[in-house]
Formats: structure tokens, C-alpha cells, sequence
């Protein structure tokens, strides 16, 4: 890892190996997980436009406290080796952003946890201590991901053959087209047939071979 890399990371399944929507679902109860459940699994897959089934997940968590998520945070569980990745490629001067169709509320205290100082998600909207079933801001969605990739490797001036996007459903595939390396994380099949690499083990150190 002579030269520094930009490293641009899908979070749901990839950077943990939780859906945090379904953990959140959970509070609802076993119907709307399983609801939740089936509808995230089809935008993976790319059955689903990200941005309308994101907002009929969210109508299910309407009424949930907000207390939840931090119990979300706890409950969520990181893929093996993430630490000893980011402390790689960034203890070499590189870069490593969490970019999320999930949620700022459980991505940043996440982050910080795992030395990653650079996050992109989407933002709840809260209303009286509730969730309202809605979120506010640019929807974080394929193109989105896609850009915050070339927009930063611009900023860092890093170039476009030294950066990296790793994700494992749909919602990830424009940015890994575009990255010099796109890696399919125990991905979808949609995933698995556009990237440049595909590791079907749970550990990102599975990657660090990938930057010799």
C-alpha cells in the first residue's frame, strides 16, 4: 500500500452484517421485520427502486421512540477485520469513508467506534420523541454513493485507479462500476456480475491483498 487509496464502503451487510432498518423493525414487531425484511431484500436485489422502498420501510417504523436507537447501536454487529482494514489503509495515508442507505443516528456513533471519519447516510425525522416514519435530505441511493466516490477522490486527489468501493447489494452498484477496484462483499448477484473482485468470506481483511 505504497500510495494512498481512497476507500469508499457500503455499511447494511458490508461494513456490519446487519440490515439496521430490520433492527429498528424490530421494535414494531415481527410482522413489519418481516415486512421490512422482504422489501430491503428486494431492493438489493434490484427489484426495487432504493428511494420508494426506503419510504415504505420507513412508514413502518412510525411510532417507534427514539430511545431505540441506541439500542440499535449496541445490537449491531461489525464484520470481522473492519478495524484492522480502516487502521490499514488509513495508517498508510489513505482514506476510508462509510457511505449508507441506512442512517446517520446509527452510522456515526459507529464510525467513530471504528476510526472512520467520514460518513454519507440518511437522516431520520423525529417528531416528539417518535420516529415519524419518514427521513428528511437527499435520499442516499445508488447515484449518491456513486458520487460522494468521485467527489472525494477529487478532494484527496487521489486517482481514479487508486479507489476502491465495496458493497454487497443494488443500491452499490454505480459506484462500484465506477471505482478503480469495485469488490462484491458476500454480494448479490446483480453485485457479483459487474465488480472486478468478488470475496464471498465475512472479513475484510479478505481486501488488504487486494492493495499490494
Amino acid at each position: 500500500m505504497a500510495e494512498p487509496w481512497l476507500v469508499v464502503s457500503d455499511v447494511d451487510s458490508t461494513l456490519i452484517r446487519d440490515e439496521v432498518i430490520e433492527l429498528i423493525a424490530d421494535a414494531v414487531g415481527p410482522d413489519a421485520r418481516d415486512h421490512v425484511e422482504n422489501v430491503t431484500e428486494r431492493a438489493m436485489r434490484g427489484e426495487l427502486d432504493f428511494a420508494d422502498s426506503l419510504r415504505e420501510r420507513l412508514l413502518m417504523l412510525q411510532g417507534v421512540p427514539e430511545s431505540v436507537l441506541a439500542d440499535v447501536v449496541e445490537r449491531v454487529r461489525v464484520t470481522d477485520g473492519v478495524r484492522e482494514f480502516v487502521d490499514a489503509v488509513q495508517g498508510a495515508g489513505g482514506a476510508v469513508a462509510a457511505v449508507s442507505g441506512g442512517f446517520h443516528e446509527i452510522l456515526d456513533p459507529l464510525a467513530a467506534r471504528l476510526g472512520i471519519r467520514i460518513t454519507r447516510a440518511n437522516r431520520l425525522e423525529v417528531e416528539n420523541g417518535a420516529l415519524t416514519g419518514r427521513s428528511f435530505g437527499p435520499v442516499i441511493d445508488a447515484a449518491a454513493k456513486r458520487d460522494t466516490l468521485l467527489s472525494l477522490g477529487a478532494n484527496l486527489g487521489i486517482p481514479p485507479e487508486r479507489t476502491m468501493a465495496v458493497g454487497d447489494g443494488a443500491n452499490d452498484l454505480l459506484m462500484v462500476e465506477a471505482a478503480g477496484v469495485g469488490v462484491a462483499f458476500c454480494a448479490k448477484p446483480v453485485l457479483r456480475e459487474a465488480a472486478d473482485v468478488v470475496i464471498d468470506r465475512p472479513d475484510f481483511r479478505e481486501l488488504l491483498p487486494l492493495f499490494a
